[in-house]
């Protein structure tokens, strides 16, 4: 029994390997027929990376990645610009980096201002009147001794010591014939000479009266001439014409040569005025001040560049473009006291104006326009101290970017982005160290920094660039 049941057993094994080995057969031919459906996917299960097959000649990974490496520094400290694009950030010319002084500023606000008690000129009206004409218009430039207005004269005073001086001129002249006859009759002993000298008494007396009615008349306004020419033509002055003041030597209006620009006309035709009316107010600009501000912070070093002489410079503000600067300037004087509002110390600065038109009408009217004009505001740039050989580079021409400092400098149709150390900044200048970072003879673009070091970040930080790493 046992040996059957041992037979049994012996079949049943062998007929099981039978199966399992007919069973891996067939799994066998059904993978390799169906293997490109299957093996991507298993692949993908146990993380086995698909190489690409070569299909040039073979090349050293290491050596390839390196060469990518390097093309990509130079990409991130360099860029290429359009000509367009140098246009839109006004590059220029570059600058050669060389040593120079440099002298430390504080800059504190300005404004142009008149010269008080110069810069303008009130013309009134010397008597009682009526405006019978205007000559000028305004906004016009006319020349000390031009003509302004034209006045027909009411002033009952001024037409009664007129007929006073006539009146006297005509009583002389009778006395004179008087004395000659006297004299005649004297020499021909007709008459004695007491008579001669009672004449010549009252001349004199005549004499003295005149000069004051002169002096009366010149104080109403007339001038020699028109009171030589009542005289002469014995006829009473109707009419008058106001004209620009002349002017003097005694400080009291502008040097000989100066023209006047008329700033509003306050009279109109017909008008009747009485004496000491205004009837133009007239400017000259040939000469200006600024008016700055110092700071309580900034006192002592402003008066120190005053008793010293120092030149101060001005920055005049303008809409856009470049800010114009004026040298050489010179402070005139210093307020005597603090403005208890503001807390700050008003000081004075001489500034010669220059004309940028002057242009003579047909009909004989001339207008003139001046560089600087009242109301303009200023940066007065206060030296400090001078720092003797420094890089000195303008403000635009370096880039901020966190701790870091940059200038671009000139690389065929690339610029280079080169780091630097700043010593000193202020609003128009920057001084860079001379630590090896720049050499004198080196170029460096003068505008456009920090729209440089944006584009450069831009670039960096956007798509994938076409030249850099293995997509040669």
């Amino acid at each position: 029994m046992s040996e059957v049941a041992s037979q049994f057993q012996f079949k049943s094994r062998s007929a099981m390997r039978w199966i399992v080995a007919s069973i891996a057969l067939a799994v066998l031919v059904l993978g390799a027929a169906s293997y490109r459906a299957w093996l991507p996917q298993a692949q993908r299960l146990l993380g086995i990376a698909q190489q690409p097959p070569a299909t040039g000649p073979a090349e050293s990974h290491a050596d390839h990645d390196h060469a990518g490496h390097d093309h990509a520094d130079h990409n991130a400290n360099s860029i290429e610009l359009s000509p367009q694009a140098r246009k839109n950030i006004g590059l220029g010319k570059p600058l050669t980096v060389k040593l120079e002084p440099f002298t430390k500023t504080i800059s504190v606000p300005g404004m142009i201002v008149e010269r008080p008690a110069r810069s303008t000129v009130e013309v009134t009206a010397p008597m009682t009147g009526v405006i019978t004409r205007i000559y000028s218009i305004e906004g016009e430039a006319v020349e000390p001794g031009a003509r302004l207005f034209g006045l027909r004269l009411t002033h009952e005073e001024l037409v009664q010591s007129q007929a006073d001086l006539l009146k006297t001129a005509e009583e002389l002249d009778v006395i004179q014939r008087e004395i000659k006859r006297i004299e005649d009759l004297i020499k021909e002993q007709a008459l004695p000479g007491k008579q001669l000298l009672e004449r010549q008494y009252e001349k004199q007396k005549q004499e003295a009266l005149m000069r004051a009615q002169r002096q009366a008349l010149l104080l109403h306004g007339l001038t020699n001439e028109q009171i030589d020419a009542i005289l002469k033509d014995r006829k009473l002055l109707q009419d008058l014409t106001v004209a620009v003041p002349a002017t003097t030597d005694d400080g009291g209006m502008s040097p000989a040569g100066t023209v006047f620009q008329i700033q509003n006309i306050k009279a109109a035709q017909g008008q009747h005025l009485n004496a000491g009316d205004t009837l133009a107010v007239l400017a000259d600009h040939a000469q200006l001040f600024i008016e700055g501000e110092a700071f309580e912070r900034d006192m002592q070093e402003l008066s120190r560049a005053v008793e010293q002489g120092l030149p101060v410079s001005a920055t005049l503000d303008t809409d856009g473009g470049k800010p114009e600067s004026i040298a050489g300037l010179r402070v005139l004087y210093l307020a005597a006291k603090v403005d208890p509002a503001s807390r700050t110390l008003h000081f004075y600065v001489t500034l010669p104006n220059q004309k940028v038109r002057d242009a003579r009408l047909a009909d004989g009217h001339r207008f003139v326009a001046w560089r600087y004009r009242p109301g303009q505001r200023v940066q007065l740039e206060i030296p400090l101290e001078t720092l003797p050989d420094r890089i000195v580079l303008p403000a635009d021409a370096v880039a901020q970017d966190g701790p870091e400092t940059y200038v671009f400098t000139p690389n065929g149709d690339h610029f280079d982005r080169r780091a630097v150390h700043v010593e000193y900044r202020d609003p128009r200048w920057v001084v860079i160290a001379n630590d090896g970072s720049l050499f004198p003879g080196d170029l460096v673009a003068p505008t456009g920094a920090q729209q440089l070091q944006l584009a450069l970040k831009n670039k960096s930080g956007g798509g994938i660039d076409a030249h850099a790493g293995h997509n040669h």
